[in-house]
Parts: structure tokens; sequence; C-alpha cells
């Protein structure tokens, strides 16, 4: 028999809905032109879409697009190599872009991401991130707008997962314990 982890809140819901805002107010104060919003998928899919709404409310009208770039696939460390597992779609030559994502950890995809619009042609990019780990870096990049400094611990839940389990908690949390479930975490 195994036991279900315990999963201890770090951000909670009122705390993300508050940030959101905070951020939607330091990104209009950039005053970004044709602006794009490009989700890096999977784990910023909530933090984007509570964004998006933010940035409504402070008066942005931007388009919306989605990248799913990986290092992790099943694991919870990086390979250090990012794939393209799914691409934009629109032009951004001569746009302003705001990169999403979840977490900025080694920064490998960020950096990615980033060289890669603008060798595309986009005006400015920017990015904002909702958790910032700033001792884990490997390459040199900082977000433009960070939600939270997170402490060195696996955090799930707001579109995180271990293993593709606890996106859909409403709130980022901490495992706390975990006893390995074979088809969960890739064998025990």
């Amino acid at each position: 028999m195994t036991s279900t982890p315990r999963i201890r809140v770090l951000f909670d819901e009122a705390t993300l809905a508050k940030r959101n805002d905070e951020l939607a107010k330091e990104i209009a104060a950039v005053e970004p032109k044709d602006l794009l919003v490009v989700a890096i998928l999977k784990g910023s899919f909530m933090f984007a879409s509570d964004l998006l709404r933010s940035l409504h409310r402070v008066g942005l009208m931007p388009q919306v697009e989605f990248v799913h770039l990986s290092s992790y696939r099943d694991g919870t460390t990086s390979s250090g190599q990012v794939e393209i597992l799914r691409d934009v779609q629109s032009s951004v030559k001569g746009r302003d872009v705001l990169l999403v994502d979840d977490i900025l950890e080694s920064g490998r995809t960020l950096v990615f991401a980033k060289d890669l619009l603008m060798a595309r042609g986009a005006n400015r990019v920017f990015s904002t991130v909702l958790l910032e780990k700033p001792n884990k870096r490997a390459v040199s990049i900082g977000a433009d707008f960070v939600g939270f400094t997170c402490p060195d611990l696996f955090v799930v839940g707001y579109g995180m997962d271990i293993a593709h389990y606890y996106r859909e908690l409403p709130f980022v949390g901490v495992v706390d314990h975990v006893d390995q479930e074979p088809d969960m975490f890739g064998g025990a």
C-alpha cells in the first residue's frame, strides 16, 4: 500500500491573485506595444490565464500564443537540453513579447525562448515568472517580472507538476512526503 504525498501550501490562492494583479500593473508600466503574450507550456498555463485576466483589468489587450518547451520530460531534474515540442504560430516581428513561465530555475528554457523570439524579429522580449529560485541558475538571466522568490524546494500546483500530477491544485505547494509509487514517479 502506498500513501498520497502530503502537500504543504506555500502560496495560497489569495496571495497568487493579489500578486498577479500587481504584476499586471508592473507590466503595463513598461507600455508594451502590440503585445503578444507567449505562455511556455505546460507549467505556466494557470499562471498565464490568471495573469491575462489581470492584464485585461489594467487595460492591456494582448494577443496570446503558446510555446511548449521542455528540458525535464518526465523527470524532476533538467536534462540541460531544451526542445521545442510546440512552436509559436504567430509572427513576432516588430512586436513586444511577454514570455510567461512558471519557474525560473536553471534559466536555460527562458534564455532559449528569449533568444528564439529575438532572432525572429521581436521588438522587445520581456519575461515574467511566477517563481524564481535564484541560487539554481546555470546560465546568466533574470526575469523582468517575478511573482515570488521560491526556496529551493520541489513545488507543485497552480500548473506545476510532478510526473504530470498536481497541476490542478489552486495553490503552489511543497511536496513534504512521498512514498515512491511506481507508476507515478518512474518506478521504485
